[in-house]
């Protein structure tokens, strides 16, 4: 079997520790992370984490069965890149007299999505959003005019053929609803209760 790229989505209660635990999983196994991302989720109180490998399939899937024994962890997806719609964001600094000279700004500005977020005298910065090969194209034109410093976002991406975690959720609510919070009794009456 093939290692491919694989888009680890993970559906999780917002918990310290848990990330170290997870990482733990992937670093046992002596796979490397390409990419982490992690949010609050579309579920107010529940986050989501976006973890890029490459790996084959049948070690992925007993990853995501993994992480999914983790308490905290409501659902664990996998995904190739063919079944989501992802991006990365990414930020190239170069000096501004190089660039202002040498190359017409906006005709590359339109040519490659990206717009300028900050011009001084010295340098600028320009942002652009897109897929990895997109952005590392552009490092590629603006290293001849003294790309100063380069960082690219991990991935952030969205399974398209998913109808979402949210609705599974809201479903399993209808059916299990939680138990009414009890508000206790003894609460402030610390020095009633406890008496020497």
């Amino acid at each position: 079997m093939m290692k491919q790229e694989f888009t680890v989505t993970v559906y999780t209660e917002n918990q310290i520790g848990l990330l170290n635990r997870i990482a733990i999983m992937f670093s046992r196994r002596k796979i490397n992370i390409e990419s982490l991302n992690t949010s609050p989720s579309e579920i107010e109180g529940i986050h989501r984490f976006t973890i890029v490998i490459n790996e084959v399939e049948e070690v992925v899937k007993k990853l995501a069965r993994q992480i999914e024994k983790q308490v905290e962890v409501l659902k664990a997806y996998y995904n190739t890149n063919d079944e989501i719609v992802w991006q990365e964001l990414a930020l190239y600094k170069v000096p501004t007299d190089e660039i202002a000279e040498k190359v017409k700004v906006e005709r590359l500005l339109r040519e490659y999505g990206a717009r300028a977020v900050v011009i001084r005298k010295d340098y600028t910065v320009f942002e652009t959003t897109g897929q990895r090969e997109e952005i590392n194209k552009l490092i590629a034109v603006l290293e001849p005019y003294g790309l100063i410093e380069f960082v690219r976002s991990a991935r952030v991406a969205i399974i398209k053929a998913s109808s979402g975690f949210h609705s599974k959720l809201k479903e399993f609510e209808k059916k299990e609803p939680g138990e009414e919070v009890i508000e206790n009794e003894y609460l402030g009456k610390g020095d009633q209760v406890f008496t020497m």
